[in-house]
């Protein structure tokens, strides 16, 4: 399903994670953990697809094994296909760490099912790149919830032999999405109300929206309006990419939302090109969180360590298909283009990205003399478009 490469994170890069081992530490149930002990056996993930390979869908694609190896901590993981079903599946208590995009990590933090992280125990987080560091979807009251994983943006797709002039602007797939009515495709997720949102920020400024994630009631409603309109243009709603590369490539979509990974794969004879729009983008920066009540938490911090190291971060990201979250990364990549076609490292290019973030009733634009909405109305609305 994703991208195959013959890279295979070296167990010497591991030297970093075997470091600093002391005896006896355990989670106290949400407390920042002071010292790591002795590692377990075992360690239970939760992530995307293609998050932690093992080997056994590609033989050569395999960064678990060497970290197993390694530590001692012989790893069972799970995907989840969005981020509604991570959060349902992490709730169980089964999962000592977790991958979550900016939609599902507020949310975690909130309801205590993840512990504050003490990143002196996770060397490899020195090597991260800064922009992505201390953000409103991993770090709260100063403390730091989750580590980078990757990240990319949001693109706008289009054939170009359908779509023409070349568009700039969101306003295709919006205002001007008639003209390609049946044809139009769009992410299917509450959280796409953001992009809606984005687009009104820039076209329609006496909305007063200053951030896509932070909408009060009657900004909300303008985004539910903006979408209600566009979806009688919409043919398919997507989330799971191979049907998205499908569609394009059958052209049963010429214009719509997608990711770079979608446009590398979609066949030369599909005729598309991906850009990012005159108004940026939403976009996504996945972090590992470890379960405040984690069974496994020496193993889970080695993990959190392990997989921001340049070897292991390349292999991942690269499989993937979103920019590694450490320089380092770059000279490890089987493509010597990989980090150019994700932008890694582009502090320009990253800050034109409003990465997902869970909407929450406090207003995270700043305001205190309204209540903002939170994602159980963004799940309402979301219903409501489309029907």
């Amino acid at each position: 399903m994703f991208k195959k490469t013959s890279v295979i994170a070296a167990t010497a890069a591991l030297s970093l994670v075997l470091a600093g081992c002391s005896a006896g530490s355990t989670s106290t149930g949400g407390d920042m953990l002071k010292e790591l002990g002795t590692n377990e056996t075992s360690l239970t993930l939760l992530g995307w697809p293609g998050y932690a390979e093992d080997g056994s869908n590609d033989p050569a694609v395999d960064w678990v094994t060497p970290f197993e190896t390694a530590t001692g901590c012989q790893v069972t993981f799970k995907p989840y296909g969005t981020s509604d079903e991570a959060l349902s599946l992490f709730k169980t208590g089964e999962y000592d760490a977790i991958a979550a995009s900016g939609d599902a990590t507020l949310r975690l933090i909130a309801g205590g099912n993840v512990q504050p992280l003490n990143t002196d125990l996770i060397p490899s987080y020195a090597g991260v790149y800064d922009f992505l560091k201390n953000r409103n979807w991993n770090t709260v009251d100063g403390k730091t919830y989750g580590v980078p994983h990757g990240y990319g943006a949001n693109l706008l797709m289009y054939n170009t032999d359908v779509v023409k002039p070349a568009p700039t602007s969101w306003g295709v797939v919006f205002d001007g999405a008639s003209q390609y009515a049946g044809k139009v495709t769009a992410y299917d997720s509450p959280i796409y109300i953001a992009d809606a949102a984005l687009y009104l920020m820039n076209t329609k400024p006496e909305l007063g929206i200053k951030d896509p994630y932070s909408l009060d009631a009657d900004q909300l409603a303008a985004a539910v309006e903006l979408l209600k309109t566009q979806r009688a243009s919409v043919g398919e709603y997507w989330s799971d990419y191979l049907k998205s590369i499908q569609s394009f490539e059958t052209g049963n979509s010429v214009v719509g939302t997608t990711w770079q990974v979608i446009k590398n794969f979609t066949s030369p004879d599909a005729h598309v090109e991906a850009v990012l729009p005159s108004e940026g983008a939403t976009g996504w920066s996945d972090s590992w969180m470890i379960a405040s009540k984690a069974k496994h938490v020496n193993c889970a911090y080695k993990w959190l360590d392990y997989i921001d190291t340049p070897e292991a971060n390349a292999a991942a990201t690269e499989y993937f298909g979103e920019a590694p979250v450490t320089e380092g990364a770059c000279s490890f990549a089987s493509d010597a283009t990989f980090c150019d076609t994700y932008h890694a490292g582009d502090a320009d290019y990253a800050a034109k990205i409003w990465y997902w973030t869970t909407p929450i009733s406090t207003c995270l634009d700043g305001r205190t003399d309204v209540k903002c909405t939170d994602y159980s109305d963004w799940t309402k609305a979301w219903q409501e478009v489309k029907g």
